[in-house]
């Protein structure tokens, strides 16, 4: 760490020894065995297993290490030798767990035993495994079915997450909440009603032939580091990277491949952007106008020679009005919401021009937001402007969080029941799936309050820790009757229960899952739209696990009633009979299935929008004008700031591996705030200093994060930032996207205050 203009900075670039040193750092913390490294060098590869941290593609070709420093990071937390087990709880009353910070807590090891909670003793319970499905069901069976709420946290697999959407459909409703709905559910909304497609339409050959590259509000370094091999290929044949984001970010910056020896002997680092422009939060709405007035404006001049008129005239809607209104936009109102001159965002225009083919990639910092749809579909209208979707080389490529977030709406996980093949599911199992459309994550929240939801199963996740507004949330999750918690780890939500709880320990994707038939494979669906097969070779944490998919089989046995097309037990005992109803289901996507999932790099499951068809209610790609250019609705006001939630590098989501942002130079704390040093003299504080955040949003209520340290930080003036989840509390639960209900964490209205 070093100080770089009055500003706390990394000296070095992502990658290189320190990335290193943080895979070794964080494998003696979780005291790993030496047949780690051996799950090390099969991740991501066929034969081996898929990686629980990020969905970034799997190479055809991979790399002779194929993982990166958060995906060995999130191994070597499953493959712990510590162990969490009926010995710890009868130490520790779950009150006192609550004192206990994310990090402490998982450092615990791993769950050995299935527990349930006592309200007595305020501990948890070893008990037996017939004896949680029976009192599950039995809970179940109790309730309205609409009173119950089926979370998936984005790691389970294909295999299961069908498994689990279809038990919660024969049980009579649609309440499937996922961990998209808290980052990319946005991306599910507009692309599908703005290309027909809800994912990107990328594929990683893509990457190899394109020629621009644009940025918005991606942390590739830390959310994503295996992408930046692509990248450094990319520059190294001459691609541009230009890229917006509010924080310069080091992965966007400079990289050092750990894997080639001249680099890391001291050959000098890769520059990955040629541009990089520190949007304000809530800016990117403004920027992408003004790169699309320019692009506009180079067009009439050079005699209609610039956009690709053949493709909008056949493919698009909306062009006229939207060209219209680019025409009116002043560029002292692009320059006021972004916070970026005309200078700088003619010179990115001209990087766009001059390519013939252009990705654009992004990330919660556009999904984040109150305006999120209207961010994507300025880069959507970005992109249509010169063809750039659709063909190779060209496309939108939205990078998403965990490892089958995007593969779960694939198979069935979604509160939406137009998503989902419901006439075919009645086909295959008699009955009569449930019509009404079910709960987002808001929503749930929103139930949680009012009394109306009463029972929550969270496959996998941190669920009352990664939401909004966690001060109102947390005493309401006390008055459910049922809490049911499938985890690996012990977390904060598990220290909330309802008035009949159990904590389910299950396999890590890692470990070897054995059933009646032999070793299972699970699959999996990366951000490209492939399919892996993940075999797990580690001998599970303890005899007393079972499998994801054999936990939620068990469970819907023993709620549902008998049903001769319902054979959870053959289905626990061979995951191939699932992959072959998978297929049934969804014939165009996975026919073959078991066939295919071995194939190298993934088989494709196809992307319409990706071929020109556009699955929309027009048939064509959609331009639209934006009603606004600033994504947050809250005005500037004296005093106010736009506060950005993010993760660490020694993170991923709520899980906390330890206490090194290395990447921003900022090591062995979490409480911080962020501040431009000349916000924190305006406001008459010190770096250093200890102060309060408090939520200033419209209704009033009062929330605060207190004894924040004032850290001095390179970001546009009037933003702040800190983490996830440590801030969350901060974000009022009605401030959202207001097309997905995506929690808008990402320009959160907040005041400073004296520490308390």
């Amino acid at each position: 760490m070093r100080e770089r203009s009055g500003t706390v900075a990394y000296e070095g670039s992502s990658g290189g020894w320190g990335s290193l040193r943080g895979i070794g750092e964080t494998m003696l913390r979780q005291a790993a065995t030496p047949a780690a490294l051996d799950t090390l060098r099969r991740q991501n590869k066929a034969g081996g297993f898929m990686c629980t941290s990020c969905a970034w593609g799997k190479p055809k070709h991979p790399h002779a290490f194929e993982f990166c420093e958060n995906g060995a990071k999130a191994t070597l937390w499953e493959l712990t030798s510590r162990r969490c087990g009926p010995d710890f709880f009868v130490r520790h009353s779950v009150t006192a767990l609550r004192g206990w910070s994310d990090h402490d807590l998982e450092h615990q090891g791993r769950l050995t035993h299935p527990m349930r909670y006592d309200a007595a003793s305020d501990r948890y319970l070893p008990c037996g495994w017939d004896e949680a499905f029976q009192a599950i069901g039995r809970e179940l069976r109790a309730l309205p079915p609409k009173s119950s709420v089926f979370y998936a946290s984005g790691r389970a697999s294909l295999e299961t997450s069908y498994l689990y959407a279809l038990f919660a459909r024969l049980h009579g409703h649609n309440n499937l909440p996922d961990s998209s709905n808290m980052c990319h559910e946005t991306t599910s909304v507009a692309l599908a009603r703005l290309i027909g497609s809800p994912v990107g339409t990328c594929v990683m050959d893509d990457f190899a032939q394109c020629d621009a590259i644009f940025f918005f509000g991606q942390n590739t370094g830390t959310n994503s580091p295996r992408f930046l091999h692509l990248l450094q290929e990319a520059v190294e044949r001459g691609c541009k990277v230009v890229t917006f984001n509010p924080i310069r970010e080091k992965g966007l910056t400079e990289f050092v491949n750990p894997q080639r020896p001249t680099q890391m002997l001291g050959a000098g680092a890769t520059r990955i952007s040629d541009q990089y422009l520190q949007v304000r939060p809530g800016g990117d709405i403004a920027a992408i106008m003004g790169l699309c007035k320019v692009v506009l404006a180079a067009d009439a001049q050079r005699g209609g020679t610039v956009l690709d008129h053949g493709f909008i005239a056949e493919h698009c809607t909306g062009f006229e009005a939207f060209r219209a209104q680019a025409a009116a936009t002043p560029w002292s109102s692009i320059e006021r919401e972004s916070g970026l001159s005309q200078a700088d965002l003619e010179a990115a225009a001209g990087v766009f021009l001059a390519a013939k083919r252009v990705i654009g990639v992004y990330g919660m910092g556009l999904t984040q937001h109150v305006h999120g749809f209207e961010n994507i579909a300025m880069l959507v209208n970005l992109l249509l402007l010169r063809g750039h979707i659709g063909r190779p080389g060209a496309g939108i490529c939205p990078v998403r969080g965990h490892s089958n977030v995007q593969g779960q709406r694939t198979v069935g996980i979604a509160e939406k029941p137009e998503l989902v093949p419901l006439d075919k599911l009645a086909e295959q199992f008699g009955f009569d799936p449930p019509r009404e459309t079910g709960l987002t994550t808001v929503e749930v929240c929103e139930g949680l309050l009012d009394g109306s939801v009463r029972a929550f199963l969270g496959l996998g996740g941190n669920f009352l820790r990664a939401i909004p507004d966690q001060a109102r949330l947390e005493p309401a999750w006390e008055r459910l009757q049922l809490t049911v918690q499938i985890a690996t780890k012990l977390n904060r939500t598990h220290l909330f229960n309802g008035r009949v709880a159990y904590l389910l320990p299950c396999l890590g994707r890692s470990e070897e899952d054995l059933q009646q038939s032999g070793p299972q494979t699970v699959t999996v669906e990366d951000s490209f739209s492939h399919i892996h097969a993940s075999l797990g070779h580690r001998r599970p944490a303890s005899p007393q696990l079972r499998s994801e998919l054999a936990i939620v089989a068990g469970i819907a046995k023993a709620t549902l009633a008998p049903n001769a097309r319902l054979r959870w037990d053959d289905w626990t005992a061979d995951y191939g009979l699932v992959r072959d109803l998978i297929a049934e289901t969804y014939p165009e996507q996975f026919a073959r299935m078991n066939a295919r999932i071995f194939e190298t790099g993934g088989f494709y499951r196809g992307n319409s929008a990706r071929e020109r068809v556009w699955q929309t209610e027009s048939g064509r790609a959609a331009f639209t004008a934006p009603a606004m250019l600033a994504a947050t609705d809250v005005p500037d006001d004296n005093g106010r700031y736009r506060l950005i939630t993010l993760r660490s590098n020694d993170q991923f989501n709520t899980t906390v591996y330890g206490y090194s942002d290395r990447l921003r130079g900022i090591e062995g704390k979490r409480d911080v705030v962020l501040m431009n040093p000349a916000d924190i003299r305006r406001a008459g504080l010190a770096a250093g200093q200890r102060v309060a955040l408090l939520g200033d949003a419209a209704d009033g209520r009062a929330r605060r994060v207190d004894a924040l340290e004032v850290v001095p930080f390179d970001l546009p003036q009037g933003s702040i930032a800190g983490y996830y989840p440590e801030l969350n509390p901060l974000i009022a639960l009605d401030h959202h996207d207001r097309e997905s209900k995506t929690p808008a964490a990402k320009a959160v209205p907040v005041r400073i205050a004296a520490a308390g």
